[in-house]
């Protein structure tokens, strides 16, 4: 039985206690790790925790669940796969949060695994899986630490909301069916969905903006009949850095449904001007940002609205 051991290790600047906070807070991984797409804390026992996660690995969508064994006296995190994605067979790690200089930290992350069958070939694809997440994750960690420390206005996170005289169903229908969007989304120019799990989608957009032009976009989203659809933008336009976001559909006794949509994401502060020209700065490009992704999202709400209200 092939059993490998890796290690991976990054310093940050910021307390060791903040780090430990935000890698206990799974809530916050979207926003602080490139590969996560969504995670979910489904049981508590204590010091022992049962997670869902949904991210990205080797370029595919991968969900599977995980135990946690959390110990903030001594800043440890151990984890373990309780059933682990193919072609994984078996996988643990620790993360190992130690002081050093005032204001700095060492994170280091290991893990343990072997493949199925102990074939090689899978053992490589996981080999690469691991480095390739744990180069994305330690890096957007320490980013986003420094980030919230330093420049926290180029984070912002909105939401906008409508009132549906139809069912939670029906808006979600609209929504998940996404291969339509074209036909029914006037600022939808394109768009190709692939769903090889059930639930798991990967949607590609081809957006119009105001001016005319388009961009592209793609998302990894993980959708919950019929109460919500997060997702993790994979492909960002030009003036992001991160992108995530839910729509949440909540019906009330009366059959009525409040459809809302949320974002979060990062400004690319190096891009601004480039963009938006030499007199923009972060407050134009919060402005920018909250009126065309909001803009976009109305816009989306209203047509659901009026899907799901055409058939009640």
């Amino acid at each position: 039985m092939t059993t490998r051991e890796v290690e991976h290790e990054i310093t940050v600047r910021a307390a060791a206690s903040e780090v430990y906070r935000l890698l206990a807070e799974v809530e916050n991984w979207p926003r602080l790790f490139p590969p996560s797409v969504h995670v979910e804390q489904l049981e508590v026992d204590g010091d022992q925790e049962r997670i869902r996660i949904w991210a990205t690995a080797n370029g595919e969508a991968k969900s599977w669940t995980s135990i946690r064994v959390l110990d903030p006296e001594g800043l440890r995190i151990r984890f373990w796969q309780e059933i682990p994605a193919h072609p994984v067979a078996e996988m643990t790690g620790t993360w190992i949060i130690e002081p050093l200089a005032e204001g700095e930290t060492r994170v280091r992350l290991l893990h343990e695994y072997r493949a199925v069958d102990d074939d090689p070939e899978k053992l490589v694809w996981i080999d690469q899986a691991v480095d390739r997440n744990s180069r994305a994750e330690l890096p957007g960690l320490k980013t986003n630490l420094e980030l919230g420390t330093t420049d926290a206005e180029l984070s912002l996170s909105f939401e906008d909301s409508v009132r549906v005289e139809g069912s939670a169903k029906d808006v979600y229908d609209f929504l998940n069916e996404a291969t339509l969007w074209s036909e029914r989304l006037p600022h939808v120019a394109g768009v190709r969905l692939t769903e090889e799990t059930p639930g798991l989608q990967i949607l590609r957009l081809d957006t119009r903006t105001k001016d005319g032009s388009t961009h592209t976009t793609e998302s990894v989203r993980v959708c919950f009949p019929y109460r919500r659809i997060a997702y993790k933008q994979t492909t960002l336009p030009g003036l992001l850095t991160l992108h995530t976001g839910y729509w949440q559909l909540d019906e009330d006794a009366d059959g009525v449904t409040t459809a809302t949509s949320q974002h979060t994401v990062v400004l690319n502060a190096e891009r601004i001007t480039e963009i938006l020209g030499e007199d923009a700065g972060v407050p134009e490009a919060r402005a920018y940002i909250r009126d065309a992704l909001g803009g976009n999202s109305r816009a989306t709400l209203g047509h659901a609205k009026q899907y799901a209200e055409a058939r009640r």
